[in-house]
């Protein structure tokens, strides 16, 4: 009855229980995974360094994006008004041809 009183106070830890071929290979195994997970967390942060760096660059041509847009709608603005002028131009020479015959 001592032996079994004197059993249950010594930590498991503490006793040397060999392991099985089952939990050494799933220690193996766990150790692997964390690994694995360890480099995938890395490579995750790598890609988004890289993104956030390729967002910066895109930001860096914003202002320039603007300009030509505005020189787009500028442009644009100028040749509407010249076909829009060329048109009421050939209708009032339509209408004179018309009067004076």
């Amino acid at each position: 009855m001592s032996n079994n009183a004197r059993a249950s106070t010594v930590p498991v830890a503490a006793e040397a229980v060999p392991k099985s071929y089952y939990e050494q290979q799933r220690e193996l195994l766990m150790l692997e995974i964390a690994q694995s997970l360890n480099n995938a967390l890395h490579n995750l942060n790598a890609l988004n360094r890289s993104l956030e760096e390729v967002i910066q660059v895109g930001n860096e041509f914003a202002p320039v994006e603007s300009l030509w847009s505005h020189f787009e709608s500028v442009m644009g603005d100028q040749g509407q008004e010249e076909k829009e002028g060329k048109r009421e131009g050939d209708g009032e020479e339509g209408a004179n041809e018309l009067l004076e015959n």
